[in-house]
């Protein structure tokens, strides 16, 4: 499925290139009012990402993100600054059909298993999220992408799938934001040797053909950020593009 994306400092809509604060783009979007468009252009679900809580714990945006859940007109997953089962209580008591759990995942992967296992593996989508150096090694930074590790995705996804993981999203670092097309060669690598995971597609869609591309990859889903906010596509010919191909 198509799942269009909301990303947010300080209640404003934004966008980062390759997931840095220092290159950001704001828009002059209404959280609300975006949330309903992509709703009535016939989107099933949303992704929210508190950056501002990724960020820093205590500018969580729970309020705004309480709002936007609150009665929501279509399934959101949201995530940003996830740190503690109370974040995911609070965010699943707002209306979240799945919590998105990012830099946890990589630090305290024991702690995020036992998760799955009380609340289920439908209701948490992890963000694996990869950094490929120089030696093809897929590897995960923390801390919304601002910490560097060695750990790569491979290490801690074996594990992920003994405790109940079922959704997985993950990002080319490199691509995000870039609107310069997805790395389809890593998608499909990642679905034929993990098919039990439904993968999520994130980072430099720029246009249709970068969603055909994707068409046939095994992904179960593919997050447009960037690309719906300046207008490359509308939401509708992205849907129909994903369906008829």
């Amino acid at each position: 499925m198509i799942i269009p994306a909301i990303d947010l400092i300080d209640g404003t809509v934004v966008r980062l290139y390759q997931g840095r604060y220092d290159s950001t783009t704001q828009y002059q979007f209404s959280p609300l009012s975006l949330r309903n468009q992509y709703a009535q252009d016939g989107s099933d679900w949303l992704h929210i990402v508190d950056l501002s809580g990724a960020k820093d714990a205590s500018k969580r945006q729970l309020a705004l993100l309480t709002e936007l859940m609150t009665a929501a007109p279509l399934h959101i997953q949201v995530g940003g600054g996830v740190r503690s089962e109370q974040d995911v209580i609070d965010l699943l008591n707002a209306g979240a059909g799945r919590v998105v759990i990012g830099s946890l995942a990589i630090r305290q992967p024991e702690l995020v298993q036992s998760w799955i296992s009380k609340y289920g593996g439908e209701h948490i989508v992890l963000a694996l999220d990869v950094a490929i150096n120089e030696q093809g090694e897929k590897t995960l930074p923390s801390h919304g992408w601002i910490e560097q590790s060695n750990i790569t995705l491979e290490q801690v996804l074996d594990n992920y799938i003994a405790a109940g993981a079922k959704h997985v999203l993950c990002t080319d670092i490199s691509r995000d934001g870039t609107l310069t097309g997805s790395n389809v060669l890593l998608y499909r690598e990642l679905t034929a040797h993990y098919p039990q995971i439904q993968w999520q597609a994130s980072g430099g869609i720029g246009s249709l053909d970068d969603i055909k591309a994707l068409i046939g990859s095994g992904v179960a889903g593919v997050i447009l950020g960037r690309s719906l906010l300046e207008g490359k596509f509308t939401l509708k010919e992205a849907i129909a593009c994903w369906q008829n191909g």
